[in-house]
């Protein structure tokens, strides 16, 4: 399931918990396909050409990373799910650094969502990663993975 996300050409992905490696990961995968990327900035390096600005502006773009849009204001999440509505064509990463698994059922943000990674780094020596497929904001598919360090 992770592979199908890294070959995808439209569509949105949020990944929660702050999984930095796996946002960095896909954004050199989609980066190396010739996608122009636009991030609103970069908590994390990115091969390849990525140009810093704000969503909201640019329309040229393949790819957009958007940082911590659960924990924005309502009138701000309220924006970014019209803007979602307009670039359903368009490759958006939506990366968030807390952790949201089951209860991104309390965000209307849900039912623009293609799929949802939630990594969490365990206290006993492990990470995890649940892969779930959205469809209209309800689950209809989904993977996790486990990493022992």
């Amino acid at each position: 399931m992770l592979k199908k996300i890294a070959e995808m050409d439209s569509g949105a992905v949020l990944i929660t918990g702050d999984g930095k490696r796996l946002a960095e990961i896909y954004l050199n995968v989609w980066g190396s396909r010739g996608k122009r990327i636009l991030a609103e900035h970069l908590p994390f390096k990115v091969d390849g050409d990525v140009y810093i600005g704000s969503p909201f502006e640019g329309d040229d773009f393949d790819v957009y990373l958007i940082l911590n849009p659960l924990s924005r204001p309502k009138e701000e999440r309220e924006k970014l799910i019209e803007w979602l509505k307009e670039h359903r064509d368009k490759l958006v990463l939506l990366y968030e650094s807390k952790y949201v698994k089951d209860s991104i059922t309390r965000y209307k943000l849900r039912n623009f969502i293609d799929y949802l990674i939630a990594y969490k780094r365990e206290t006993v020596g492990f990470e995890r990663v649940d892969v779930m497929r959205l469809d209209g904001g309800k689950v209809v598919g989904g993977k996790t993975y486990v990493r022992r360090r």
